[in-house]
């Protein structure tokens, strides 16, 4: 029998994710005072930054230098001699002013995930939402939707995070046989922008809620595209889905629970001709469901976020495609934990 010195365990990595918030909330805390930005603009020395950012003198130098030793930030000098600046990934995606910026979704994390996250265990045993709906509030959408400014900050937060994923897609589908797509709860227009610039022949058409048509009509306009793509609005809850060859929807589907996933896809079915596909594009969990972790995460924070929704496998889909009459669907890794899952009718 194996003593247990001979396996070698040990205990780093439950402490690693046991205290993983101390990182994650150094970093995000970074992410919300806008260091990286401030960086961004050239080095500066440690009092520089604590002037700057309006920081206490106490924690300075251990808030710094956790970002470097996390490889967030660079340094010279130790210290009062220490000066700091990005490293390549928090310089080209931590900085508010690159297009590539993704702390939008960063900001969102720090400033509602968190504390929400907090009651994950109350959210397990009673099934219900630990957001804002907790305490009589708006939910996230309503109140993002009736605040134009905090709504346009959001879609470019959603839109940051997915812009690898709708690249690739747009870049690796093969789109020869298709003519027109629609994509369902488009926000922004990136996923339909990236279709139309990656393929000449493709019509689109990016399809949300009346607030946001005007962000994507921005957007469109902006990128040169509004040839080709085209906004229209409505609610994919109550009505029909505009009629194209391929239909995408980019996490939409987890923030619903079984029969809304299912009348989405058969709405999908309906609106496709014969060979049109549904393309789904999400963290998709593994089948056996051990290996992606983010998926699984992303799951429980639908716990925490609604009222039913969850993030599925492709085993998952597959089976609520063929019920709502696809003939066989097909999955194709994208970045990080993502992936799409194809079904064709």
């Amino acid at each position: 029998m194996e003593t247990l010195t001979e396996v070698q365990v040990d205990p780093s990595k439950i402490m690693q994710i046991g205290m993983g918030f101390f990182a994650s909330k150094t970093m995000l805390t970074a992410v919300n005072m806008g260091l990286f930005t401030l960086l961004a603009t050239g080095e500066l020395a440690g009092q520089s930054i604590k002037e700057k950012l309006g920081l206490h003198d106490r924690g300075l130098y251990d808030f710094l230098d956790t970002l470097v030793a996390l490889g967030f930030l660079k340094r010279t000098g130790i210290k009062e001699t220490a000066v700091y600046s990005n490293a390549e990934d928090a310089d080209l995606f931590l900085d508010k002013n690159k297009p590539s910026y993704v702390g939008g979704m960063l900001e969102m994390a720090n400033n509602r995930l968190y504390p929400f996250w907090n009651n994950l265990e109350e959210g397990l045993k009673t099934g219900k939402p630990q957001n804002e709906t907790k305490t009589g509030e708006a939910p996230i959408f309503e109140a993002l939707y009736a605040d134009q400014s905090r709504l346009r900050e959001f879609l470019k937060a959603m839109g940051g995070i997915q812009m690898g994923n709708f690249m690739m897609f747009a870049q690796v589908f093969d789109f020869a046989k298709y003519h027109t797509l629609c994509d369902a709860g488009g926000a922004g227009g990136y996923l339909a922008a990236q279709v139309a610039m990656n393929n000449q022949h493709m019509r689109c058409v990016t399809f949300d809620l009346p607030p946001v048509a005007p962000v994507a009509k921005e957007n469109i306009t902006m990128m040169g595209l509004s040839d080709r793509v085209s906004v229209q609005s409505g609610d994919f809850l109550t009505e029909d889905l505009p009629k194209a060859d391929v239909i995408t929807m980019g996490n939409v589907l987890h923030d619903w629970g079984a029969k809304e996933k299912k009348m989405l896809i058969k709405k999908a079915y309906d609106a496709l001709p014969q060979g049109g596909a549904l393309v789904v594009i999400e963290n998709i969990i593994d089948d056996n469901r051990s290996v992606n972790a983010f998926g699984l995460l992303m799951s429980l924070n639908m716990n925490i976020e609604t009222p039913e929704g969850f993030d599925f496998s492709a085993a998952d889909f597959d089976g609520w495609a063929k019920e709502c009459g696809f003939s066989h669907t097909s999955a194709m890794p994208l970045t990080g934990p993502s992936s799409t899952v194809i079904a064709i009718k």
